[in-house]
């Protein structure tokens, strides 16, 4: 027989895989009694997992929803299946997502062993994603190991590309990452030069941990995204605020594109498109795939933008009249 702990997380695995056990069923796949059976449902209450018991005949046990998440047992197929979402949320599938996606990821890889993390890495290198809109790319391997540097507060150094192409080796204090723009950001304590800096990702390489710990310094921002805010006013690309009346229900317009910009209903046939971007390709063509109507009230440079683009298409097809 299992000892006591090992058999607690086979229970645990074992309710979270169904909804409802059977009681006798349950026991008999643990290999104990019904008696010791409900000990060890009265184990996983006392660490916080509700587990719901109903008595008779057909009596039996089920995780219920509690009041906070309990942490949760997952197979080898689960794990792999959870760094391979984490990953793909990280790198912006869906907005909104992408700094808990990578704290969740760097939870997980954290413990993950060697033989599953290899299936991780072939099932990622053997895949192209879909990548939406035309900000760049970041590796996730990088996004944990900044993740996990910022939780353990340790140093980093790394290889970085400033923006006229010259490259500098880094030692920082890493504070915080942040998603801004469909970009991500290092905020640290630069060791070198002695004060605060902000480090786009897509330009940073074989970031690698010194195991030298640190005592957080205090940022001078509100936190870490006012500060990436502050140092690109005035040297970022022309961030663009586009809005948009589109001639369908907002429901169908959030189903297509909401995930990706604000949608405000007007009323039953109309909405109201809202979206801040540096890239005018990407508002151009989620309006145009929502295959409606719609009529943009700013900026005018997108206007311009839609002009050129339907005299292009007009041209391929033989259309154009000049």
């Amino acid at each position: 027989m299992a000892n006591t702990s090992s058999r607690t997380l086979r229970l645990l695995s074992l309710l979270q895989t169904h909804r409802f056990w059977p009681g006798g069923e349950l026991a008999e796949r643990l290999g104990v009694s019904v008696r010791t059976l409900r000990r060890d449902v009265d184990r996983l209450r006392e660490l916080g997992y509700p587990v719901d018991a109903h008595r008779g005949v057909d009596g039996g046990y089920q995780l219920a929803a509690g009041a906070a998440l309990p942490p949760l047992v997952v197979d080898d197929e689960e794990a792999v299946a959870l760094a391979i979402g984490l990953r793909t949320a990280a790198q912006g599938a869906i907005a909104g997502i992408e700094e808990s996606s990578v704290r969740a990821l760097a939870k997980v890889v954290q413990v993950m062993p060697p033989r599953l993390r290899r299936r991780v890495d072939a099932l990622r290198t053997a895949t192209v994603p879909a990548v939406w809109g035309n900000g760049p790319t970041v590796d996730a391997e990088v996004l944990t190991t900044l993740a996990q540097a910022c939780r353990d507060e340790e140093q980093l150094r790394f290889s970085y590309t400033a923006a006229r192409g010259e490259q500098t080796d880094r030692h920082v204090e890493p504070h915080r990452l942040v998603s801004l723009g469909r970009r991500w950001y290092l905020v640290a304590y630069d060791l070198l030069r002695h004060d605060w800096r902000s480090f786009r990702l897509d330009r940073l390489s074989d970031p690698h941990n010194t195991g030298v710990r640190f005592r957080p310094r205090k940022l001078p921002a509100e936190d870490a995204a006012a500060y990436v805010r502050a140092g690109m006013d005035g040297t970022s690309a022309a961030s663009h605020t586009v809005e948009a009346i589109v001639h369908a229900p907002a429901e169908k317009v959030r189903a297509l594109i909401g995930q990706w910009a604000t949608v405000e209903e007007i009323d039953e046939g109309r909405c109201r498109f809202l979206m801040t971007t540096d890239q005018l390709d990407w508002p151009a063509f989620a309006l145009g795939g929502v295959g409606a109507e719609f009529e943009v009230l700013q900026p005018p440079e997108l206007v311009e933008h839609i002009r050129e683009w339907g005299t292009r298409f007009l041209r391929a097809t033989g259309e154009a009249t000049g």
